[in-house]
C-alpha cells in the first residue's frame, strides 16, 4: 500500500549517502567536507524516524547494517564528544567572538543527531549485532551520559533571564539542553542494547554489570529522575524531548523515558545470563532492594511482567544471592575512543586554534553557502511532518497560529511574543531568509 508520508530520502539517496559515510578525524570537526557528512546523517536521521513513526520499512537501518556503517556512526559520535571536551573546552576559553556561532552550535547539535540516530535503529537486534566490537565502546559512552545526567541535577528548564545572555554564554546554554537531551537518548540506547545483550559478545555483558554496575546506576534513576521538577507545587517531567506539566490525575503515568529504565532494569536483573553473572556485594544488593519501594500497583499495571522483578525482589531481601558464575575469560577491552585519543594527544590546542581561525569565524560568502545547505537539510514540510501535535509560541509556548513571515520557522500566538522573541531569533531568521533568497536567485539563473 502506498505510503502518504513525507520522504526526505529516497531508497537510492539513502543508499548513496550511507555508503559515502566515513570516519573523520577531529581537526576536521567544522569543515565543509565534515558539513557534507552532517547533511548525511541529518538526512539519514530524520528518514529513520519517519520510517520507524509511520511503521514503514526502515530501509536506512537495513543498508546501514548492509554497508557495515554502525561501527562508523559509532565512531563519529565518540569523535564529537572527545571533540566538544577537549577543543570546544579550549574554545570557551579563547576569549573567541565570531560573527555567528552558529557553526560552533552544528558541531555540538551533531553529537545529538549521531544519539538520535541509533536510539532510532538500534531498537532492532541486527544493527545492535553488527556494531561489533564498538558495543563496547557505546556502552561506555551511555555509562558517561547518565552519569553526567545524575550528577547534574539541575533545572534545565528554559527561565526568562536566558534570553539576553551574549552569543558565546547562549551558545554553553544550548550546550547544556543538548547535553541533557542526549543523555535521555543514553538511557533508551543503553535499553535496547540490554535487550539484545545475550546475542553480544560475553564482555559487554561483563562490562555493563560489573565493570559499570550499571543496574545499581539505573536505580538512581528511579530514585532521583533528573527529567522530574517538582516546584511550589506543580510537577513537570521532560516528555517528547521538552518540559511538560503534568496534571494531578497523571502524576503516576510512567512516562517513556521512565518505562525504558525499568525495562533495562528488568533486562538486567531477570535474564539468564545477566543473572549468572553479576557480581553482587553488600552495596549493589542494598541498591537494587530500594526498587521494591517503587513498584507500585499503578506501575505494575502499566508493565505486568515487573510482576516478576518484584518477586525477584522480595526473594533477594530475604537471602544472599548465588555468587556469580566465574572462569578464565579474555575480556575485551573498547578501543575506539582510546585510539582517537592517541591521535590526537598533546594537540587539541593547536586544533583548537586552527579552528577558531578557520571553520568557525567563516567569511560571510561561506555562511551563505552554509545557510543554504542547512535550508535544504532541515526543510519545514517535512519537520512538520514530524511534529504531531500544533505549534507552540516560540516565547511563551501556548498554542501557536501565527508564523515569523520572513523565514517561515518561528511560530507564535501573537504579536507581543514575536517582538519580544526577535532579538533572539534575529541571527537565525536572517540566515534563513538569506539561503532562500539564494535559492530563488539560483533557480532563476
Amino acid at each position: 500500500m502506498a505510503s502518504d508520508t513525507t520522504q526526505v530520502l529516497l531508497a537510492v539517496e539513502a543508499e548513496a549517502y550511507i555508503e559515502a559515510l566515513e570516519k573523520m578525524p577531529i581537526k576536521d570537526v567544522g569543515s565543509p567536507r565534515w558539513m557534507k557528512q552532517h547533511e548525511y546523517l541529518e538526512k539519514l536521521n530524520m528518514q529513520a524516524v519517519l520510517n520507524a513513526s509511520a511503521n514503514e520499512d526502515e530501509f536506512i537501518k537495513e543498508m546501514l547494517v548492509t554497508h557495515e556503517k554502525i561501527p562508523v556512526v559509532i565512531h563519529e559520535l565518540l569523535s564529537v564528544e572527545l571533540w566538544r571536551q577537549k577543543v570546544f573546552s579550549i574554545i570557551q576559553k579563547m576569549n573567541f567572538d565570531p560573527k555567528t556561532t552558529f557553526p560552533l552550535y552544528m558541531a555540538l547539535y551533531h553529537e545529538a543527531t549521531l544519539a538520535n540516530l541509533l536510539e532510532t535503529i538500534l531498537y532492532h537486534r541486527e544493527p545492535c549485532e553488527s556494531a561489533e566490537d564498538c558495543v563496547l565502546d557505546l556502552v561506555d559512552y551511555c555509562h558517561r551520559k547518565i552519569t553526567h545526567l545524575i550528577a547534574r541535577q539541575e533545572d534545565d528548564r528554559e527561565s526568562k533571564d536566558d534570553k539576553d545572555k551574549g552569543s558565546m554564554e547562549e551558545l554553553k546554554r544550548q550546550d547544556r539542553k543538548l547535553q541533557f537531551d542526549i543523555g535521555i537518548k543514553a538511557v533508551s540506547i543503553l535499553r535496547y542494547i540490554t535487550d539484545h545483550v545475550e546475542g553480544l559478545p560475553l564482555s559487554v555483558t561483563t562490562r555493563i554489570l560489573n565493570t559499570h554496575d550499571i543496574p545499581s546506576m539505573l536505580v538512581q534513576l528511579i530514585e532521583s529522575p533528573p527529567w522530574t521538577v517538582f516546584k511550589d507545587g506543580k510537577l513537570d517531567k521532560f516528555i517528547d524531548n521538552k518540559w511538560q506539566s503534568v496534571p494531578v490525575e497523571e502524576r503516576l503515568k510512567l512516562t517513556r523515558i521512565e518505562g525504558q529504565v525499568w525495562i533495562a532494569l528488568f533486562n538486567l536483573l531477570m535474564g539468564s545470563t545477566t543473572q549468572e553473572k553479576y557480581e553482587f556485594n553488600t552495596y549493589n544488593k542494598n541498591q537494587i532492594i530500594k526498587l521494591r519501594a517503587h513498584l507500585s500497583e499503578v506501575i505494575l499495571d502499566q508493565i505486568p511482567s515487573l510482576c516478576d522483578l518484584q518477586r525477584y525482589l522480595e526473594h533477594l531481601a530475604m537471602m544472599d544471592p548465588p555468587a556469580a558464575k566465574s572462569g578464565l575469560v579474555l575480556e575485551q577491552v573498547p578501543e575506539v575512543r582510546d585510539l582517537i585519543i592517541r591521535e590526537n594527544d598533546g594537540k587539541w590546542g593547536a586544533i583548537a586554534k586552527h579552528q577558531v581561525k578557520t571553520v568557525f569565524n567563516p567569511s560571510s560568502e561561506l555562511m551563505k553557502q552554509q545557510a543554504k545547505m542547512f535550508a535544504d537539510t532541515y526543510n519545514f514540510d517535512v519537520l512538520e511532518s514530524l511534529i504531531q501535535e500544533p505549534p507552540k509560541c516560540a516565547m511563551c509556548g501556548e498554542l501557536a497560529a501565527k508564523r515569523c513571515s520572513r523565514c517561515q520557522n518561528e511560530w507564535y500566538c501573537r504579536r507581543e511574543c514575536q517582538v519580544k522573541h526577535w532579538t533572539k531569533h534575529k541571527q537565525a531568521c536572517n540566515l534563513l531568509a538569506e539561503a532562500e533568497k539564494k535559492l530563488k536567485e539560483a533557480t532563476i539563473s
